[in-house]
């Protein structure tokens, strides 16, 4: 199994997500220690925005370091993401990442039906911290704009994403820590 590991958090050693992706990562190296994993760190190696030029398939260098991610991404049969919550969505360091990878023809295409997303099959498993509380029925909900998007986007592609949630992690200490509790549950609960 080749597994892909994307940690976008820029906050270094006090990040919630990177530890919670090592978790996951070593769950399912652990249930099939033949895993090939490779890691790709956005905040260490950020990649710049989609412009022209860096777009897939093109001929600059810049379309082909673009075009590599989307193979990366393609050769994985797992995908680890850490998504931390910036401003009531994904860090801008992921979008990028995910602007080389939805593209037309590779991973999603347009038919007379309407679309079709290409990686059915593609095991996605998202990890989200959030500082505030924004699962349904909380206030802050409709500020939520992480996990809808990046539900959206794998969907899109034919392989809708699992989930795993530490959310209120800034509203002090004992809500850190129920936060981690509850997503190391969930990480136990994953399939191997």
């Amino acid at each position: 199994m080749k597994l892909l590991q994307i940690d976008s958090s820029i906050t270094g050693a006090s990040s919630v997500s990177r530890p919670l992706t090592e978790a996951v990562v070593a769950k399912l190296v652990a249930a099939d220690p033949a895993t090939a994993v490779t890691k790709r760190d956005l905040a260490a190696a950020p990649l710049p925005h989609l412009d022209l030029a860096s777009y897939p398939g093109g001929e600059s260098e810049a379309a082909a370091a673009s075009s590599a991610i989307l193979e990366e991404f393609l050769a994985a049969d797992v995908v680890v993401i850490g998504a931390p919550m910036y401003n009531f969505t994904i860090p801008s360091q992921l979008k990028a990442w995910i602007d080389r990878v939805v593209v037309r023809g590779r991973t999603f295409s347009y038919g007379p039906d309407g679309v079709t997303g290409l990686i059915p099959g593609k095991r996605i498993i998202i990890v989200v911290s959030r500082g505030n509380f924004y699962g349904p029925g909380a206030p802050a909900a409709v500020f939520e704009h992480l996990e809808t998007l990046l539900g959206g986007v794998f969907g899109f592609l034919g392989a809708p994403p699992e989930f795993v949630i530490a959310e209120g992690v800034a509203a002090g200490p004992e809500h850190l820590a129920a936060a981690l509790d509850s997503a190391h549950q969930a990480i136990d609960r994953l399939a191997a």
